[in-house]
């Protein structure tokens, strides 16, 4: 209402005459004047709309404390409205539901609609029983209008929903039928005060620390100021000043504190501020504070305003070094004798924004700790306490280096490859430290291209093109290599054209040294008659057999010769007339064999002096990661550390726990030395014949079951006792070898000489089906190799094909003379060799070219796929012209069964070739034996 004159002055400004002229001052209303007197004013009548109109227009023209207080809420719903804490509602007037407009009552709302009651002039809180209301009231019709005001460029349309039209400006507001009006104003009143209703207007604002906070003593930190603030209606921050709190708003503020700690525990251990409510922080606290606090705060609905002065920094390790010096053929495995003046250097940021900390910084970094440190008086947050550990790593390294016990190369590619555990931080960038800058940026060595490798007799495939560029880089670096390609793809030519290529390099060098190629004896012979094919001018001395020289005519040969043959039996021999000369470089074949480094040969090979190693196999890994440990150990000495430390950080997190992170370790720190393809990838060989495997189900015969049952029974009852653990295994393999034998073949296991059949029916399940799949196969003219561990049950099998298929079946096994194995497997590979040769896994698992058979049965199971894969690829390899076709023979029902789903199921490792022994079945306890051992019913046929 505006109350004055009858009508309006005609001296009011422009704007507020405007909105009066016209309107009839009719109503009187009782004054009260300053001297007491009473007097009566006519009045006129204003809507919301005239009246936000009328008080902007007074704002220069008068101070009246009442049209002050209407200015100052009006200022207060404006600010409610720009901020968007305003929700629909549905209310009731006069009968009807309306949709309006309403204050989201937020605390902050709250408290400010309590000072706007406590200051309403007289005319509302004198002429109301409730003044409250008639306030809220006002409140309300102004922020409806406000909202309605800023939304007058969205049309209304049949396109909308009815309720949202009834919001927009000029709409009647009764979208909500009657009948509904209560149930739709209680939802829309529940959704308002969850919108909110849990908020506090205290804000926390953390301050960085100056040289007034540090506390007392060295090293004792800084203390940092987590100031208590409360947020004023206008949004502004205000510190919070106790003594000037009634009593109401400071129990309020002290009650959100409460809160907070329990949210956020360390506030506990916060030193207090005297004339404040502050808490003082140490720099640990903190550091928690950005960890943990901030969030956990938040989710308590506390806001937290950090320092922006702060820098999130990710940190990163270089590693330089001066140029390699020094013969090329120097070991770099060896040491860092090779390279000068290596560092580390830490820097924060990436790219052109990158600092790197001087010694002075790193040294002020090794002195703090936590995620939380001041590096050139900025403070710096990185988490794990990256940058601390990044800079005690690196003041180690000093240590180290003045000490002379700096790592060697070994011990820096474990360091660039691994996961932050040992440096703190990342490791981008290496230069100046020969093959470690290609392996750190590449994660591998990266040969350059060659002309294609110069052979008398064949031209490389395009792998082994590959690795024939690969061996001779790896080679020019002084790093030994292991080739794992698969059976058959040829790992011998690839390192004879290593050989024939430096020989054309360097013809007539008097100083060239020879290589070494040691390898069984089934495959010395393979050697000689590759390198007589493919590079004949190479001269070959093999150092074999009875007539072997020694002495000064070894020495003549060693010194007239490219490349000297021996096995490692001799080897183990002659370790010492060996180990007495310098070679160039020594080849292992079929490196399994030196996988046990205890072993005589083993041992023998490992002091032989040389510039180079290399390691051929086609199974870096049979039984257990250990075996890659020996291997790399043996071409990179060093590498991978010693047996035990290589168990605890890789080997049983990998075999036990299938640890991720331990393998892709060990992944990136092995994959630059090891070179492996497989024959199943057709960018590999596109040539090559399919392979289908098949695993074959036989039963059991009823004087099997008989056998086998007795022998679980007789197992049992011995584990009833409670031997010593080796005692034990024991008598668990010696049962398991018992029950594979039974599985077999009854006579295989009573040794009695008995026959293979009986009036006419077979006694084994495995042996019925074998004879039909060999008669069948023999009949549509294939031919098969058969496969067993065991050389006597070999015996029985090859006499009794023999008389089936009315032919002669050969059998190769250990006890076979290099002479008679060359003339057998020659005869086999024969237009009219037999149909089946036998062979024990052993004897013609590896160095055999048998590709005459298109079958592969393996009779019995090793329970070990690298094994059987290598025997298997006696047959699928190059050269072969037919699908091969591969069984597996396991009898049903029994332990063979289900310890092929085990192992089925466990080569996830198969990228390493890790494969299952059978030892590990003795660290079972007696239930988990019977239910492995138990014969199921399944297991006899009808």
């Amino acid at each position: 209402m505006w109350h004055g004159a009858d009508r309006p002055d005609p001296a009011l400004p422009e704007p507020i005459a405007a909105l009066l002229a016209g309107r009839r001052f009719s109503t009187r209303v009782a004054v009260i004047g300053a001297d007491g007197r009473r007097d009566f004013a006519a009045t006129a009548t204003l809507g919301v709309t005239a009246a936000v109109v009328f008080l902007d227009a007074t704002r220069s023209l008068s101070t009246h404390p009442e049209l002050a207080w209407y200015r100052h809420l009006l200022d207060g719903v404006r600010r409610l409205v720009a901020a968007g804490c305003v929700t629909p509602a549905v209310s009731s007037a006069d009968g009807a539901a309306l949709v309006r407009w309403q204050p989201v009552t937020t605390p902050l709302w709250r408290s400010w609609s309590a000072v706007m009651w406590g200051a309403a002039p007289d005319v509302i809180a004198g002429n109301n029983a409730d003044p409250r209301a008639a306030v809220d009231d006002l409140v309300a019709e102004l922020t409806d209008h406000l909202c309605r005001a800023r939304l007058t460029t969205v049309g209304s349309g049949a396109h909308r929903f009815g309720f949202i039209d009834a919001l927009l400006p000029g709409a009647p507001g009764d979208a909500v039928p009657t009948s509904r009006a209560g149930a739709a104003s209680a939802a829309w009143l529940a959704w308002q005060n969850s919108a909110g209703g849990d908020e506090t207007s205290v804000v926390f604002r953390l301050h960085e620390p100056d040289e007034s906070d540090e506390l007392p003593g060295p090293g004792a930190g800084s203390l940092w100021r987590f100031q208590v603030c409360l947020r004023s209606v206008e949004g502004d921050l205000e510190p919070v000043v106790p003594h000037r709190l009634d009593p109401a708003d400071l129990d309020r503020v002290t009650t959100d504190l409460a809160n907070a700690v329990t949210a956020f525990g360390p506030l506990r251990q916060a030193l207090p501020d005297r004339t404040t409510l502050d808490y003082l922080l140490t720099t640990d606290t903190v550091a928690e504070l950005f960890a943990d606090g901030v969030s956990a705060l938040g989710q308590a609905g506390f806001a937290v305003l950090l320092p922006r002065t702060i820098a999130d920094v990710r940190p990163a390790l270089s590693l330089t070094g001066r140029p390699v010096v020094g013969s090329p053929r120097r070991n770099a495995m060896v040491g860092l004798g090779a390279v000068r003046d290596f560092q580390w250097r830490l820097a924060l940021g990436t790219g052109g924004d990158a600092v790197t900390l001087t010694d002075a910084d790193i040294d002020e970094l090794a002195r703090q700790k936590g995620d939380l440190v001041r590096v050139r008086g900025i403070w710096m947050r990185a988490d794990g306490a990256a940058l601390t550990r990044a800079a005690g790593f690196i003041a180690a390294q000093r240590v180290a280096a003045a000490a002379g016990t700096a790592p060697d190369m070994g011990e820096l590619l474990d360091l660039v490859t691994g996961d932050e555990e040992r440096t703190g931080v990342p490791v981008t960038a290496v230069s100046g430290m020969s093959w470690l800058d290609d392996i750190a940026d590449a994660g591998s060595l990266r040969p350059p291209a060659l002309p294609n490798a110069e052979l008398a007799d064949a031209s490389l495939r395009p792998y082994q093109q590959r690795g024939f560029e690969w061996l001779t880089h790896l080679a020019g670096l002084g790093v030994g290599a292991v080739l794992a390609d698969d059976m058959g793809l040829g790992k011998t030519v690839q390192v004879i054209a290593v050989l024939a290529d430096e020989h054309r390099r360097h013809p007539g060098d008097a100083e060239a040294l020879p290589t070494l190629v040691v390898c069984p004896m089934s495959v010395i012979g393979n050697w000689q008659r590759e390198i007589a094919r493919f590079a004949p001018e190479l001269t070959v001395t093999m150092h074999h057999g009875q007539q072997r020289p020694a002495g000064s005519r070894f020495t003549e040969h060693h010194r007239d010769t490219d490349v000297v043959i021996t096995t490692f039996a001799t080897a183990t021999r002659d370790r010492a007339l060996l180990a007495g000369h310098s070679w160039r470089r020594i080849v292992v074949d079929e490196a399994q064999h030196v996988k046990n480094v205890n072993t005589a040969a083993a041992k023998a090979i490992r002091t032989i002096p040389t510039e180079h190693r290399i390691a051929l196999t086609g199974t870096p890994v049979e039984n257990r990661l250990e075996d890659l440990r020996a291997i790399i150990d043996f071409v990179n000495p060093g590498l991978l550390g010693s047996a035990s430390v290589f168990r605890a950080r890789f080997a049983e997190p990998i075999e036990r726990d299938r640890d991720p992170a331990a393998l892709r370790h060990l992944t990136r720190l092995t994959r630059p030395f090891i070179l492996r393809r497989e024959k199943t990838d057709p960018a590999i060989i596109s040539d090559l014949p399919a392979k289908d495997e098949l695993t074959v189900r036989a039963n059991l015969t009823v004087e099997q079951a008989a056998l086998y049952r007795a022998v679980v029974d007789e197992l049992m009852e011995a584990l009833k006792d409670k031997e010593q653990r080796v005692l034990r295994r024991r008598t668990v393999l010696a049962a398991l070898t018992r029950l594979k034998q039974i599985c077999n073949h009854p006579a295989h296991y009573l040794g009695d000489g008995s026959p293979i059949t009986r009036r006419s029916g077979h006694r084994s399940g495995k042996v019925e089906l074998l004879a039909d799949i060999a008669t069948t196969l023999v009949d549509e003219g294939d031919r098969a190799l058969v496969f067993t561990q065991f050389a006597t049950f070999g015996e029985m099998l090859a006499g009794w094909l023999g008389g089936l298929l009315s032919t002669d079946v050969p059998l190769l096994h250990g006890g076979v003379s290099r002479t008679d194995r060359d003339a057998m497997v020659t005869r086999f590979q024969s237009d009219d060799g037999p149909p089946v040769l036998v062979a024990t896994l052993k004897a013609g698992g590896t160095g055999l070219n048998l590709t005459a058979a298109n079958h592969v049965i393996h009779v019995d199971r090793w329970w070990n796929p690298a094994v059987e894969d290598q025997a298997t690829d006696r047959a699928f390899r190059i050269g072969q012209q037919r699908d091969v076709h591969v069984r597996r023979f396991v009898c049903v029902g029994t332990l063979e069964e289900r310890i092929d789903d085990m192992i089925h199921s466990k080569r996830e490792l198969s990228a390493l070739t890790v494969s299952t022994g059978e030892s590990w079945l003795g660290d079972f306890g007696n239930d988990e034996l019977y239910e492995l051992f138990a014969l199921r019913d399944e297991a006899v046929g009808e």
